[in-house]
């Protein structure tokens, strides 16, 4: 099985005025070993060899992606899975989008690390419509897209949840209107043909058991939500035999996310 994982670990996993989240960070992604990793909002990462550090504390070969505005992504892969290509996809996210492209015994897996802009629904609907045609132009049909997509998911009713937070946060999920909820994002992904890997794998799950904020360590502007996904073509939909968001022990203190991994049936070539 192939393991992937994504994880926004919050400013860096270091506040500026508060603990060094890092080393619990380490401890999740050593625990969980996953051969593809998507990280989020990796503030500082992108020099001092922060990131060289940390991928060579878990084990894995990190590809970053710096941001216009925001803070970096990265991908991280576990050797012995071999990368025949990397990148960025060079368009001006808030943060950023990571790719590795990755041999596999049913041929190139590509996998796509993003976060979308936190403030602005319409400027998350934009950089969708970009990963949906980077995912296009991959040609291939095993892709997979991971993230902190900042937006709620279309199929759920979120109104009374949403109305228990500040009006300040609470607008990032509302359309200019002040009343309907912003889902475009992740709609506009469906809609290009990926599928949400979260609800195809835990059907009969209680809908809580997918929300990835917050945790224990903080999220003033979350209410219990589900912002992190993974979505996958048709093809890696079929092959996904597992997913779930990771609770407990140091996640529950690593991040104002958890973690979500996905089991592929796949291996490395």
């Amino acid at each position: 099985m192939l393991r992937v994982m994504t994880w926004n670990i919050r400013t860096g996993g270091r506040d500026r005025t508060g603990p060094d989240r890092r080393d619990l960070v380490v401890g999740v992604v050593t625990a969980q070993r996953p051969d593809v990793l998507a990280l989020q909002e990796l503030r500082g990462f992108d020099r001092g060899g922060l990131l060289d550090d940390v991928a060579g504390r878990v084990g894995m070969r990190p590809h970053l992606a710096r941001s216009c505005f925001g803070q970096p992504v990265a991908m991280l892969v576990r050797p012995p899975l071999r990368v025949l290509a990397a990148g960025r996809v060079r368009r001006p996210f808030h943060h950023a989008a990571a790719w590795v492209r990755v041999d596999t015994g049913q041929g190139p897996l590509t996998v796509f690390s993003t976060h979308l802009n936190p403030y602005s629904g319409g400027r998350r609907r934009m950089e969708a419509d970009w990963l949906a045609a980077a995912v296009r132009r991959t040609g291939g049909r095993l892709a997979l897209l991971a993230g902190d997509l900042n937006t709620l998911e279309p199929t759920a009713e979120h109104t009374d949840r949403l109305a228990g937070l500040p009006l300040h946060y609470r607008r990032r999920h509302l359309r200019r209107d002040g009343r309907t909820v912003d889902t475009r994002a992740v709609a506009r992904l469906l809609d290009a043909g990926l599928v949400d890997l979260w609800p195809a794998r835990a059907a009969g799950a209680p809908e809580a058991d997918g929300f990835t904020v917050p945790t224990r360590q903080g999220g003033a502007e979350f209410a219990g939500m589900r912002l992190d996904y993974l979505l996958g073509t048709a093809p890696v939909a079929a092959l996904t035999r597992e997913v779930r968001v990771v609770r407990g022990g140091d996640a529950d203190r690593a991040s104002d996310h958890y973690p979500v991994v996905a089991e592929l049936d796949l291996r490395p070539a």
